[in-house]
């Protein structure tokens, strides 16, 4: 008996604020279904001893560590600006 209903399919849409028509709705319920029964197929398989994972590839950190560097004095980073005024950077207005 299949657990997926087209009145569970009907709530669920509901629920996700989704407008089905009939096609869709038994669409869906095919479509749902076929998922439990994979599922219920995967939960047949011996999975002793095999350690849970996260990912298919083991991960590691790939950040390098911080450091602390000098940064541009504020003549070197005004110098390339466009338009300056008073040691800092003159934007257009945006705001009236």
């Amino acid at each position: 008996m299949p657990e997926i209903t087209e009145e569970t399919v009907k709530k669920i849409s509901r629920l996700a604020n989704l407008r089905l028509d009939a096609d869709e709705t038994a669409r869906f319920t095919e479509h749902l279904e076929k998922v439990l029964e994979y599922m219920r197929k995967l939960n047949q398989l011996d999975t002793t001893g095999i350690p849970q994972t996260a990912h298919a590839l083991p991960k590691q950190n790939v950040w390098r560590e911080d450091q602390v560097l000098p940064g541009l004095d504020r003549s070197e980073a005004l110098a390339g600006a466009p338009d300056v005024r008073d040691d800092c950077f003159r934007v257009p207005r945006i705001i009236e």
